[in-house]
């Protein structure tokens, strides 16, 4: 990928200061190195794989960190309006974190399938709820509510706030591992790996960075094909969390730009990956929690043989049922 021509990326020293204001409302979270015959059987020899585990992150996911970094950039004005935002629940779940923490208050669309776990807890910080049965539609419907209240649109995935925030998972993960070879990093709209990929290949110059979409969510491998902003039909996966209808242009400049390649992995392929966390790791993770483990284990096995490896398991609000149910298909 490697799109030289891109340069509008945010700096390293952009993020360092992003850090810097998000300050201890946002946790630093731990990076493992994962031994054992439940990795070690899946990965060729020599292989070492380090796990940045953005599950312990307020919230359950990265995503406190984009919505914080936007609503912290908002006036006084907008903050007495409100923020609104759409997600399938972990972006929601953010927003609504953020609002409080900032003092202000946030109305939400979500889809009307988001699992119970993750209505229950956008609520818990304050958030009203908007069900929504589409998400080519919740979007609509969220904007309708931006210029209707005047309430400012926190993005799930794209512009500088975004990639500023994600971009300090990748700034942490520099620093705690810093002699990774290689980072895989979920995509969903990208904006995960547009700031963690900016991050680190700035930090660390001489590292891969390797993108990881399901097969049923794979607007971003249609964008990179098609060098534009491309959408789909229908997400026609289980890994919600990375079911982005649409890529968007800023997002998807960064990660052409710092991205080596983009894999694609099944849902099966996921749920194998979550069994083998939760065995290896004693980690419950949603099904876009595991996409990286299964780029490991599937499509990029041979290429990062012998390699240091770092993976993002970028969170998780899954239910104890859900769970036990996917791992034992």
């Amino acid at each position: 990928m490697n799109d030289s021509s891109f340069t509008d990326y945010p700096s390293l020293q952009a993020i360092e200061e992003a850090r810097e204001l998000l300050g201890d409302r946002i946790a630093v979270t731990p990076v493992l190195r994962w031994q054992g015959p439940e990795i070690s059987a899946e990965v060729a020899s020599g292989t070492e794989v380090f796990l940045k585990l953005e599950l312990f992150q307020h919230t359950g996911t990265f995503k406190a960190r984009g919505a914080l970094t936007n609503i912290m950039r908002l006036d006084s004005d907008a903050l007495k309006r409100g923020v609104t935002a759409v997600s399938a629940g972990n972006h929601a779940i953010a927003t609504a974190f953020a609002a409080r923490a900032m003092g202000t208050t946030a109305k939400v669309v979500m889809l009307s399938g988001a699992s119970s776990i993750r209505l229950e807890k956008c609520r818990a910080f304050g958030a009203e709820v908007v069900p929504c049965d589409d998400i080519h539609s919740a979007f609509d419907m969220a904007r309708r509510i931006e210029e209707e209240e005047g309430r400012s649109f926190i993005h799930p995935f794209e512009g500088e706030g975004v990639a500023l925030g994600t971009g300090t998972v990748g700034l942490e993960f520099a620093r705690q591992a810093p002699d990774l070879d290689a980072v895989i990093i979920p995509v969903g709209g990208g904006g995960l790996c547009a700031g963690v990929s900016a991050a680190m290949k700035q930090a660390l110059p001489g590292i891969e960075v390797y993108a990881v979409e399901p097969e049923g969510a794979d607007s971003m491998s249609l964008s990179f094909k098609s060098g534009r902003p491309e959408k789909i039909d229908k997400v026609r996966t289980i890994a919600d969390s990375l079911g982005a209808p649409h890529a968007e242009p800023y997002s998807m400049a960064i990660c052409r730009h710092f991205v080596d390649d983009l894999v694609l992995v099944s849902d099966n392929q996921m749920i194998e990956a979550m069994r083998r966390l939760f065995y290896g790791m004693k980690l419950a993770v949603e099904p876009a929690a595991a996409a990286a483990t299964a780029a490991l284990t599937g499509p990029l096995k041979d290429r990062l043989a012998g390699k240091k490896v770092g993976i993002i398991i970028c969170g998780s609000n899954i239910s104890a049922d859900d769970f036990c149910r996917l791992i034992k298909e």
